[in-house]
């Protein structure tokens, strides 16, 4: 009668702990395949030389292609493309900027940059002291 009591204890252990262990996650080392480690790192963390040829990689974008099927597209000169494209990259004066500037000989361009981030600062400022009500 005694021995029962213990079996049927240690199988509830038994039990709890895989129910606890279902939540645990275990990784495999290595991919069923045994490395053999040393120091200092192998071959397999060195950089991987490119072998595309320098002609290759100043007439494609290498890496952009999204396509499965698909091509690396290639690079045009400076004239097949847009004047507004050069023109994303530059600085835009900032609220505080603008501010210090004469209004009416601003540009219309930074004219409608003003306007926006001066709205934009009202409306957070209005919220700001709205929420501290």
């Amino acid at each position: 009668m005694a021995m029962n009591n213990s079996i049927r204890s240690l199988r509830s252990i038994i039990i709890i702990q895989e129910e606890v262990k279902v939540g645990i996650r275990t990784f495999a080392v290595g991919g069923g395949k045994a490395k053999k480690c040393s120091k200092g790192g192998g071959a397999a963390d060195a950089p991987k030389s490119s072998t595309l040829s320098k002609e290759v990689k100043s007439t494609t974008v290498v890496g952009a292609n999204i396509l499965k099927d698909g091509a690396d597209p290639k690079i045009f000169p400076v004239s097949e493309y847009p004047d507004w494209l050069w023109h994303l990259v530059d600085k835009r004066s900032a609220l505080s900027e603008l501010r210090r500037k004469n209004i009416e000989t601003l540009p219309y361009t930074d004219l409608r940059r003003f306007v926006k981030l001066d709205n934009r600062a009202r409306i957070k400022e209005n919220n700001s002291v709205k929420a501290k009500n």
